[in-house]
């Protein structure tokens, strides 16, 4: 970072010209981008906020890069977090994971899941790196789901890896979207059927609402 970049305020993110900013994540993130019809952004969260930040600085030149990819867990960004993050030397990075590391408990695919501990290992690491390189600016999602059920031993679960991404986003200055508590205080007017089909992906007008949540967190 140049010396004399001017930091933004605390928890907020600042777009200058030619910013790069990279979104990585898994499918929620992915949302079909690798599809002709939808690339580059997918149809999700990331489509509705590139095309509000192209929308809203159209001279600026900025460059976004939706690098999400389905199934992914924090061990799978640690393996690609050098190609398809630190690569792109970003300015700004969201990062949207959790909730597969927590579903492999409850499909019978333990060998893929993260227990919580490496979970919040791995993820300091990789913020650790990110700001080593570049001092870039940080948003972090909470890992979501669409439920209203608090007995839900999935859910249950969720809510301390919720814990870590709060607790990553006060350690590195990190812009936090806290889409959980979001949720919560919605849940029980909008039922989870009218989310989504799994109460994990959201259906588009979802991710919409997703992306109004960003840039309110964000303040851009």
């Amino acid at each position: 970072m140049s010396a004399t970049r001017r930091l933004p305020m605390k928890n907020t993110i600042e777009i200058k010209p030619n910013d790069t900013i990279v979104f990585i994540g898994d499918s929620i993130t992915d949302a079909g981008r690798f599809e002709t019809v939808h690339k580059p952004f997918g149809y999700g969260y990331v489509h509705f906020a590139a095309n509000q930040l192209l929308a809203k600085y159209p001279d600026y030149n900025i460059n976004i890069i939706n690098t999400g990819i389905s199934g992914n867990t924090i061990r799978d960004l640690k393996s690609r977090w050098e190609k398809d993050c630190l690569d792109y030397n970003p300015d700004i990075v969201s990062v949207l994971i959790g909730i597969n590391d927590v579903w492999r408990f409850h499909t019978n695919r333990l060998d893929e899941a993260v227990f919580l501990n490496e979970y919040k290992l791995i993820y300091e690491e990789l913020l650790s790196q990110l700001k080593e390189q570049n001092d870039c600016q940080i948003v972090l999602i909470e890992p979501f789901m669409f439920c209203n059920n608090t007995d839900n031993p999935m859910f249950i679960a969720l809510q301390d890896y919720i814990e870590v991404v709060n607790n990553l986003a006060d350690k590195f200055d990190a812009v936090l979207v806290p889409l959980q508590k979001l949720i919560n205080e919605m849940i029980h007017r909008v039922p989870p059927q009218k989310w989504s089909d799994d109460m994990v992906h959201p259906y588009v007008w979802a991710h919409c609402w997703i992306t109004q949540r960003w840039l309110k967190a964000t303040c851009i």
